[in-house]
């Protein structure tokens, strides 16, 4: 089935959040901190305010004056020893001092954005030095400068999962272990669409108006009502079409917050949008993680233990999604597909001068899966075992689900081995010798890197996902959800969904984009839950129509309700037959139609796991590494629309390609200033970057919701990043190089094999 909502998209009838005007509106800029640590001496508006066309200057004042509280941070649980998380303060606007490179200071309010461009630069301010401290390690040195007084030593929380003593008991008795540790670099977001807001205020109802781009309307409509004090009924998104999500557009941000103080303040509609600088240097960045692996194994190779020191760079404020991503996300599946009897995980939380880190595309589960996959890897060359068979040996067997983990998870469904198997095979694993050689001819270093994963998907906040229907004058029916989409084909998939229960036409059926205004409940697609969650509650919502529409087709048929059998979008009365859509089209006299409705579930979550196989080509004399051969088998349980599966296992493989080769925030360690803030810096996966790419469903349905279904959103990520990793170390091993961190740029590949080269003693790097 094609998309259908790809020819409004590439025939320039999107809507996305810079698309919306109102009338009598006004357009904002922001002033942003141009240093990474300081404190406000002197902030100056006057000169601003004077120029003609200018309406207001707001600043951090003005924020406490409304009483905006700070920005939706933190974690619920507690740390280590019953600690709770400490919380810094997160102003919508600087109160005092500036804690990044893009902070923002000042939000400038004229008639139009060329006016406020130009009164921005006449504010005058002055400011306090502080020394910065950047990256994990030095923010938690002794004597690092503090940003927060209420954060000692800038470590905001100190979190532990599982068995510390079990794990330290397994490891005293071990044959084997191995110990590597993986960075997760810092990365840059940047969605297709820079963001933007549009925010109205109705004095007569208290309400606003605010069109944004999200990625749910629930979750976002809480943070904005956490942070501002108002009643959820006065909060009404407006969303159409979103360039791009991955949780980047999950959370609220401080300039949404500002927008609706100013219009308010003012009493007019006011309008801002991100230039593509400013995504670089304010969108809520991604990983910025450093996970330490150790494992233990009994002579066989049995895994014994696993355990992982994991330290997360938080960025200046705790953010959105941040800390769990660094605490429960890295912990709830730090097994992996392995039956390990004993699991300890702890993570630190540190702050320091960067961007706040939030969601990005798997938030936490490529980084453990990577962390997972390389260690399993590591550990098998280091102690002479085959990588594939070691992991073969591990594996939980099919018949042991569902798997309750040691550290608390339960996985629903799964056959790990059954899926490597495949992936192997439809990889050719084992003709890859000769094709080494034949690269070894030509002068290039070939490897082959296997990665198996696995992921916490569905999880989400709601205690249900909601879903509605109404049918117009004619019969035909429009769905209604909060789940926004931002690329995955909801228009598609969600209207197949309904048609496939109902057994009729999909032409029948359309998925409205922009979310109803009545309250829905829901959780968005958050960690995959669009499909299995909003897309069980439509299977659920095609039951209900049958079963609403029962009396009526009966009447109509004149036959007893207990004597109908419904088939092929037919209701069947001996020879009779109604067929719903004609009936739809009967009732349709009476408004509004008797068959709107809404359906419910509460569908739990679910395992999504697979295994990837990537082929890598290095040319040592440049550096450059090339991904020859690309195999993806998932377990994405049961899959609606193959089409749009696939295309989500692609991009989710060229962004964990970008993140391998190429991709990383990198900040100036002296001044803070972010050194990759555009793209002539920050490198970006390309078209051509995977071009021999096959992907193939391995699907184990799973019993935790209407479908079956397990999500697919993050899957590519989770398995490309250790498969292209170990691949490239394979490549790179005969040079005696047993590890190298990412981005693997064709430098720093060079030097490592330059390095290696040199080494006499073959210790590698």
């Amino acid at each position: 089935m094609v998309r259908r909502e790809d020819f409004r998209l590439v025939t320039g009838h999107g809507c996305y959040a810079a698309d919306w005007n109102l009338p009598n509106q006004l357009h904002a800029v922001f002033l942003r901190a141009d240093r990474a640590h300081a404190e406000i001496a002197r902030l100056d508006v006057q000169p601003a305010l004077a120029v003609p066309g200018v309406k207001a200057v707001l600043t951090g004042d003005d924020v406490k004056k409304a009483g905006f509280n700070s920005l939706a941070n933190g974690v619920p649980f507690p740390g280590k020893d019953g600690q709770p998380m400490r919380k810094a303060h997160f102003p919508a606007l600087a109160q005092g001092r500036v804690r990044y490179v893009g902070e923002l200071i000042a939000m400038i309010v004229a008639d139009t954005a060329t006016i406020a461009e130009d009164a921005r630069e006449l504010i005058e301010i002055e400011y306090r030095d502080l020394p910065p401290v950047l990256g994990f390690d030095a923010a938690v040195a002794e004597g690092a400068p503090q940003l927060h007084a209420d954060v000692p030593a800038n470590l905001a929380l100190d979190f532990e999962s599982g068995d510390a003593a079990a794990v330290a008991a397994a490891f005293s008795q071990a044959r084997y272990t191995s110990a590597v540790t993986v960075e997760s670099q810092r990365l840059v977001g940047n969605a297709l669409e820079p963001r933007a807001c549009l925010a109205a205020f109705d004095s007569a109802s208290g309400a606003y108006t605010i069109h944004l781009p999200l990625q749910g309307v629930g979750g976002m409509r809480n943070q904005i009502a956490q942070v501002t004090g108002l009643e959820k009924d006065k909060i009404i998104l407006v969303t159409q079409d979103v360039g791009g999500s991955f949780g980047v557009r999950g959370a609220a941000y401080p300039e949404y917050y500002a927008t609706m103080l100013a219009a308010r303040t003012l009493g007019r509609p006011v309008k801002w949008v991100a230039t593509r600088a400013e995504v670089f240097m304010s969108d809520f960045q991604g990983r910025a993680l450093s996970l330490t692996g150790e494992l233990a194994m009994d002579a066989d190779g049995r895994f014994l233990a696993i355990r992982f020191d994991d330290r997360a760079d938080l960025g200046a404020y705790a953010a959105a999604f941040g800390p769990f991503i660094a605490t429960r996300n890295l912990s709830i599946t730090a097994g992996g597909v392995y039956r390990i009897p004993a699991i300890y995980v702890r993570s630190r939380l540190a702050h320091t001068n960067a961007v706040p880190v939030s969601a990005y595309r798997g938030a936490g589960r490529p980084d453990i899966s990577y962390a997972i996959e390389r260690l399993v890897d590591y550990a098998a060359h280091e102690h002479g075992f085959d990588p594939v068979e070691l992991r073969r040996k591990n594996f939980i067997p099919r018949e042991a689900m569902p798997y309750k983990t040691p550290n608390g998870g339960t996985y629903d469904s799964g056959d790990f081995e059954a899926v490597m198997d495949d992936a192997l095979r439809r990889a050719d694993w084992r003709g890859f010798p000769a094709r080494k050689r034949a690269a070894e001819r030509n002068g290039k270093l070939r490897g082959m890197g296997v990665a198996t994963y696995l992921e916490a998907g569905g999880g989400g906040s709601a205690p249900k996902d909601q879903v509605a229907v109404e049918f117009d004058r004619k019969g035909a029916m429009t769905l209604y959800a909060i789940t926004q989409s931002s690329g995955q084909g909801h228009e598609t998939v969600f209207p197949e969904i309904v048609a496939r229960e109902l057994g009729i036409d999909t032409a029948h059926v359309r998925y409205d984009p922009v979310p109803r205004a009545p309250d829905l409940i829901g959780s968005g697609t958050g960690g995959s839950r669009g499909a299995l969650g909003t897309g069980s509650a439509f299977r659920v919502l095609g039951h209900k129509l049958i079963e609403l529409a029962r009396p009526h087709a009966a009447a109509a048929l004149r036959a007893p309700e207990a004597e109908l059998r419904y088939s092929k979008g037919q209701f069947h009365a001996g020879r009779r037959t109604l067929g719903f859509m004609e009936l739809a089209r009967k009732l349709a006299k009476t408004q509004p139609h008797p068959l709107n409705t809404i359906a419910e579930g509460s569908f739990g979550a679910t395992y999504p796991n697979g295994c990837h196989v990537a082929e890598v080509e290095i040319d040592p004399e440049t550096g450059a590494a090339t991904i020859v051969r690309y195999t993806a088998i998932d377990d994405l349980g049961t899959v609606i629309n193959p089409v749009l599966v696939e295309g989500q296992v692609h991009g989710g493989v060229v962004q964990g390609a970008g993140q391998v080769f190429c991709e990383e925030a990198l900040y100036d360690q002296a001044s803070g200033q972010l050194l990759t803030g555009s793209f002539m810096d920050y490198g970006m996966p390309r078209a051509g970057m995977v071009r021999d790419i096959h992907v193939h469903d391995h699907p184990v349905p799973t019993p935790t919701n209407a479908l079956g279904a397990k999500g697919v959103g993050e899957s590519g990520c989770s398995g490309s990043l250790p498969a292209l990793v170990n691949a490239t170390v394979d490549a790179l091993r005969p040079l005696g190089i047993t590890h190298l961190d990412m981005p693997f740029t064709p430098s720093y590949v060079w030097e490592a094999i330059q390095l290696a080269r040199g080494d006499a003693s073959g210790s590698g790097v």
